[in-house]
């Protein structure tokens, strides 16, 4: 069975290099998709409570547990803190809500999900929060300094609810100024990458502190288009770029595994959604893949600057790549 091959974060942890996506897995899909993986080898689950499928995914994994699959030391399970619950007194809330969702008494990282802070709107009322305060068409902001949301993850970390802390979407004036006042500092960023969106700086910069650095939506415009969004409407998808697909047919592969391996062998972690154990076997196979130098600049040579993921394209206010 293919495994994920391990980086190390700043304490020594072997941290796996290839993990499971969980953005827009849904329902009993979400559970089947995380017994599966496991199931084939692998050990990191990439959460958070804006997906809306902790419960599920908690599932998928107490299926593996009970069935021997895995014990639960030897998985990966990580949320996000999302942007309505960085007051100090509603970090905790949501974490011990995602906790609960998940079924497990800590995470083995959790991120701040994005740098922005948004009004607080109760779980009561609805769960989880979105964008909107009221749900619709609303986006309020709430003026939180980043620091105090820190501090109240770095006191969860010392009851031992959380092991590791990350942080995701943070460019690096804001990463220089949390190291500057970090007590517990950050072991990974997780930020956009992928041949339209290189961020050789971010990565550059996040190495230089001692972060290790994940890539999402590794396939570009892939996960977009389900939602219609204009810039990845009108983007080349990457499995159909010529570029991709004449080094894919050079190695025996599939575009999906260059771009992969293209991400792996900068040596960034990667976590994919998959649907079928064919892919989640195919993204494993990815790492025996070894692209020249040449093949590594041609497909960083397609870097456009172009960011899929981007809040101020539809939240006002919201610039934080600005």
């Amino acid at each position: 069975m293919p495994s994920s091959p391990v980086i190390w974060l700043r304490d020594g942890a072997e941290y796996p290099q290839i993990g499971m996506g969980t953005w827009k897995h849904n329902g009993e899909k979400a559970s089947e998709a995380i017994y599966t993986g496991l199931k084939n080898g692998y050990r990191l689950i990439d959460g958070a409570c804006d997906y809306g499928n902790e419960k599920e995914c908690g599932e998928g994994l107490r299926r593996a547990i009970v069935h021997d699959v895995v014990t639960r030391d030897e998985v990966w399970v990580v949320s996000k803190l999302w942007n309505t619950f960085h007051r100090k007194e509603h970090v905790k809330e949501a974490v011990m809500r995602s906790l609960h969702d998940w079924g497990v008494s800590y995470f083995d990282l959790y991120y701040v999900h994005f740098p922005i802070s948004l009004q607080y709107v109760s779980p009561e009322e609805r769960y989880p929060p979105g964008w909107w305060v009221d749900g619709k068409s609303k986006v309020q902001h709430d003026p939180v300094p980043f620091r105090e949301t820190w501090e109240a993850l770095e006191a969860l970390v010392d009851l031992g609810f959380i092991k590791h802390l990350g942080v995701s979407n943070m460019c690096s004036a804001m990463l220089m100024d949390l190291m500057s006042y970090a007590r517990i500092k950050p072991s990974v960023l997780q930020i956009e990458i992928h041949p339209y969106n290189v961020q050789e700086r971010a990565v550059q910069y996040a190495r230089s502190q001692g972060l290790a650095v994940t890539a999402y939506s590794s396939f570009g415009p892939l996960g977009f288009r389900e939602l219609n969004t204009p810039k990845s409407l009108h983007s080349q998808p990457l499995f159909t770029h010529p570029m991709i697909t004449t080094i894919a047919e050079a190695h025996g592969a599939t575009p999906a595994q260059i771009v992969l391996r293209w991400a792996t062998q900068r040596g960034l972690c990667i976590i994919p959604k998959s649907d079928t154990v064919e892919q989640l076997h195919e993204n494993l196979e990815s790492v025996k893949i070894k692209l020249t130098e040449e093949e590594m600049n041609a497909i960083s040579g397609l870097n456009l600057g172009l960011r899929f993921n981007d809040p101020a394209d539809d939240f006002e206010g919201c610039h934080i790549f600005s």
